[in-house]
C-alpha cells in the first residue's frame, strides 16, 4: 500500500475546539458507512480554521477514508466534503497512476479485511495501526484493467444506491399515510380496549442456533426452538432496553423472548391496523427506569389511539400492507445485489 500512496495518515488524537456554527464536520470511523461519509444532525462541527490547523489540508481528490479504531475497515470515497478527521479514521491518498476506485474496492476485498483483522491491537477497543495499513499487500493490474474492475463494481453500487432510495421513498410514503390517516385524527380508543398483552419467560440462553420454529428477539430472529408458543398473528413490542417501543408484525408459528410482549387484537379490531397506528405512537411518556428503560402495557394501555370502524381499519391496513409488501420485495432485491457484490469481491482479485 505504501508504494501506491502519496500519503497515509490519521485524524487528531485530541478533542478539537467544537463550533456549533462551524462549516466543517468532525468525522470519525462511525461516520463511514456504505462507501460514503455519513453526516447526521449529531455530527460535531468545527471552524474552517480549526479544520485546516489539523488534517483537512491533507485530504484531496484521490483520498480514501477508512475506519481504524473500534469499527475496523469501513471505507468511503472522499468527494471534497468539508471535514476533518478524528483518531478513529485514516486517509489514504492514492498516487495519480492508480485508480482510486480500484483501491477503494480492494480495501473491501475479504482477504484484505482478514489481514486487517489479524493486525488489530488492543483488548477492549481494537485498533489498526498506520504501519499495518502501509504494509497491506495490493494486487495491481494494468491501469486499464483497474478501470474495468472499478467501473463494474461501481455499477453494482449505483444499483444498490438506487434501491436504497426506492426503499426510503416507500418508508416515507407509509409514514406520511399513517400520519395523515391515523395519527392526525382525534384519539378515541384506549389501547387496552383493543389489545391483549401476553408475556414470555423464554430466555436467549434457551434458544438454539437451528430448529423448526423461529424465536424473535429485539433485533429480529435470535434463534430457533422445536416448539412454538404462538400460531397466528401478533404484534411483538420491545418492552426492555434501548429499543423499547419498536413494534413488529409477525405471523405463523413462532416464539419470543422475555424482553418482548405479544399483543393480540380483541374482537372488532384489526391487528394490522393497530400495528400501523403504533408505529407513530410515542411511547416516550411511558418509559420508566434509568439505566435500562422499560415500558409496561398497564401504563401505555391507558393511552388512546384513533380507531375507526372495523371495515375502515381493515381497508387502511390492506392499503398500507401493499406498500409494505412492496418495500420488503425491494429489500430482498438490494440483498441480492449486496450478495452479488460480496461474491464478486471474493473472486475478482484471486
Amino acid at each position: 500500500m505504501e508504494k501506491l500512496s502519496k500519503k497515509i495518515g490519521d485524524g487528531i488524537h485530541s478533542t478539537p475546539s467544537y463550533d456549533d456554527n462551524g462549516t466543517f464536520y468532525f468525522i470519525n470511523g462511525n461516520n463511514l458507512n456504505g462507501g460514503k461519509i455519513v453526516i447526521t444532525s449529531s455530527t460535531k462541527r468545527v471552524s474552517e480554521k480549526e479544520a485546516y490547523k489539523n488534517n483537512a489540508e491533507n485530504l484531496e481528490a484521490n483520498s480514501i477514508l477508512m475506519s481504524i479504531n473500534g469499527t475496523i475497515g469501513n471505507v468511503a470515497l472522499y468527494h471534497n466534503e468539508p471535514i476533518m478527521l478524528g483518531k478513529s479514521a485514516c486517509y489514504i491518498n492514492s498516487k495519480d497512476n492508480i485508480d482510486k476506485n480500484y483501491l477503494f474496492y480492494y480495501l473491501q476485498y475479504p482477504k484484505t479485511q482478514l489481514y486487517f483483522e489479524a493486525e488489530l491491537t488492543g483488548t477492549t477497543i481494537k485498533n489498526l495501526s498506520l504501519q499495518s495499513i502501509r504494509k497491506t499487500k495490493i494486487y495491481i493490474p494494468t491501469i486499464e484493467e483497474q478501470h474495468k474492475i472499478s467501473r463494474f463494481l461501481q455499477k453494482i453500487d449505483e444499483r444498490i444506491s438506487t434501491q436504497n432510495k426506492i426503499i426510503e421513498k416507500l418508508e416515507t410514503l407509509i409514514k406520511g399515510i399513517i400520519e395523515t390517516v391515523i395519527s392526525s385524527q382525534k384519539p378515541n380508543t384506549l389501547i387496552k380496549n383493543c389489545l391483549e398483552c401476553n408475556s414470555s419467560t423464554l430466555q436467549e440462553s434457551q434458544v438454539a442456533e437451528t430448529g423448526t420454529f423461529p424465536v424473535y428477539g429485539a433485533t429480529g430472529i435470535s434463534g430457533y426452538t422445536e416448539t412454538a408458543d404462538i400460531n397466528g398473528e401478533s404484534i411483538l413490542i420491545i418492552k426492555d432496553g434501548s429499543s423499547v417501543g419498536i413494534v413488529k408484525f409477525v405471523t405463523g408459528e413462532y416464539s419470543y423472548i422475555g424482553t418482548l410482549n405479544s399483543l393480540i387484537a380483541k374482537d372488532e379490531y384489526c391487528l394490522k391496523y393497530i400495528y400501523f397506528a403504533l408505529q407513530r405512537f410515542s411511547f416516550e411518556p411511558y418509559k420508566t427506569g434509568m439505566a435500562i428503560p422499560h415500558i409496561y402495557f398497564k401504563d401505555y394501555g391507558k393511552a388512546k389511539i384513533y380507531c375507526p370502524s372495523l371495515s375502515l381499519q381493515t381497508l387502511i391496513a390492506q392499503k398500507l400492507s401493499l406498500i409494505e409488501n412492496k418495500m420488503e420485495v425491494e429489500k430482498r432485491i438490494i440483498l441480492c445485489y449486496q450478495l452479488q457484490k460480496s461474491y464478486l469481491l471474493s473472486r475478482m482479485f484471486i
